[in-house]
């Protein structure tokens, strides 16, 4: 069974978790054999083995990413995904005591019995005890895996925050330089959305948007799109090219949304007395993308695909449908699962030449 590409991305965040946890452990090794050659060091102990060290060190490390990794991937970062920070830091704090504790049995039982010759069955209570409060060595691991938890968890949000890859691109300059790339674009706008800010009040109104982008995110996920802003109530998603025509994952996201929120249906009831529904545009082209701002950084898109787009989406008002494509994108797919309604060559606002566009339905 295929992989959803949501899942698909936690793995890799993981498996990333591993690697870097998997380096502090190399380091942490040679920083301790190092401080141990220095002129104001006692020198090691006899039973003293770089090789054990690093092999105890990287399989703490490895255990705490596999078990820590997968709780801030697969739980905190999906049950607190809306809290702030300092929320998630507590519960991860309070988590990784156990983890921690579960780690130094672990190791315990690996490393005493290798250490005092004695087989397990052998190993006593006290052996644990004193394997465990070492102060020195407890304190000084406390400290350096909290900071990589913290700072771990923090870079997982930011990453969030800007969106998967983006802030990975920011960090290494990729759009430092602009460039032109030929990117899919869908603009999606909630329906009656002044009606329905009027009917409630300003902050159940923020809070059903809340719910909105919220539950649309998950088959954006799965249709390999990038959410690029949100603007009011409008979402604007961008795929590069081979992303967006494969499998019509340009197409299937808008179908995908929808039936997503239907399943919905009940709570949007329940909390707001309504039932949002949207529409969309999509269209295709060539676009500058670049990184911009000083005090905040962003990588933006700039080109006319990005103004055309949003005027085909207002067009669903006018020939009373959900989701209307431009004849260039539906030329490049494959919509054997999707029947289109020509809608003739349209006139846009602020375009000179003609546009022709079709609207989309699933096929029957």
């Amino acid at each position: 069974m295929k992989i959803k590409r949501r899942t698909s991305l936690k793995l890799h965040q993981l498996f990333v978790i591993i690697c870097i946890w998997l380096v502090v452990g190399f380091i942490i090794t040679v920083y301790d054999y190092l401080v141990l050659h220095t002129e104001s060091s006692l020198g090691t102990s006899a039973n003293y083995s770089f090789l054990f060290s690093l092999i105890i060190n990287l399989g703490a490390a490895f255990t705490g990413a596999l078990l820590g990794g997968s709780f801030l991937v697969f739980f905190v970062n999906v049950k607190y995904q809306d809290k702030p920070y300092g929320y998630t830091i507590l519960a991860v704090s309070t988590s990784f005591i156990l983890i921690i504790a579960f780690i130094a049995f672990i190791i315990g039982l690996i490393y005493i019995p290798l250490k005092s010759g004695r087989p397990l069955g052998e190993v006593i209570q006290a052996d644990f005890k004193n394997f465990i409060f070492d102060n020195a060595r407890t304190i000084k691991n406390a400290v350096v895996w909290s900071i990589v938890v913290g700072i771990t968890q923090l870079f997982l949000q930011m990453n969030s925050k800007f969106g998967y890859g983006v802030f990975w691109n920011i960090i290494r300059g990729k759009y430092n330089t602009p460039k032109e790339e030929y990117r899919i674009f869908m603009s999606i706008d909630l329906n009656s959305s002044t009606a329905i800010a009027e009917r409630l009040s300003d902050e159940k109104y923020h809070e059903l948007l809340k719910d909105f982008f919220a539950d649309i995110t998950n088959p954006v996920l799965d249709n390999n799109v990038e959410i690029y802003q949100y603007v009011g109530d409008e979402v604007i998603v961008a795929w590069k090219y081979a992303n967006g025509i494969e499998n019509n994952q340009c197409v299937k996201c808008f179908f995908d949304m929808k039936r997503n929120l239907e399943n919905k249906k009940e709570k949007y009831i329940h909390r707001y007395g309504i039932f949002p529904s949207f529409k969309a545009g999509i269209h295709l082209g060539k676009v500058v993308v670049g990184e911009v701002g000083i005090i905040k950084r962003d990588i933006t898109y700039s080109g006319d695909v990005m103004n055309t787009t949003a005027r085909i989406r207002d067009k669903c008002k006018e020939f009373d449908v959900e989701v209307i494509a431009s004849a260039d994108l539906l030329g490049k797919l494959n919509l054997k699962n999707y029947s289109t309604k020509n809608l003739g060559a349209i006139e846009l606002r602020g375009k000179e030449k003609e546009v022709l566009l079709s609207s989309l339905m699933p096929a029957a």
